[in-house]
């Protein structure tokens, strides 16, 4: 078993999703399966950011983005995920399919943004269970 044998790769739009598979390509040959996963948060009985049908058709063209740019190279598993906590979610879904690793590019943003938002790469790193691989943001 290799490190990259069954990444999950966390998209969260569609930029985000193709600057993810851009990162990610030079490594296809290491990788038997990319499970791609969009975390639609959910408010935690607060009002939710958009009516839910509108984001589970935005979270299948973000997926439609992994599937489009990977899939010739590489088995992908689309996967929509629900939840109050995006890190939270992102490992328990990386748990659940068995994963050997979670690959993301993080997003670009000001200290203050990080600061304000609870920097969620900080968190995927410092909280993960398994392997997390920082791919180059070019």
């Amino acid at each position: 078993m290799t490190l990259l044998q069954r990444v999950v790769v966390p998209v969260a739009t569609e930029d985000d999703a193709a600057e993810t598979c851009a990162a990610l390509s030079p490594y296809l040959d290491e990788i038997e399966q990319v499970v791609a996963v969009h975390v639609i948060e959910k408010a935690g009985g607060g009002i939710d950011k958009a009516p839910l049908e509108k984001r589970q058709e935005d979270a299948e063209d973000i997926l439609d983005v992994v599937e489009d740019a990977l899939g010739d190279d590489v088995a992908v598993e689309r996967d929509t995920a629900y939840g109050t906590d995006v890190v939270e979610t992102l490992l328990a879904e990386a748990n659940g399919h068995d994963a050997t690793a979670i690959a993301f590019v993080a997003r670009e943003g000001s200290r203050l943004v990080r600061l304000l938002s609870g920097d969620t790469s900080v968190r995927l790193v410092t909280e993960a269970t398994l392997p997390v691989v920082a791919l180059p943001n070019e």
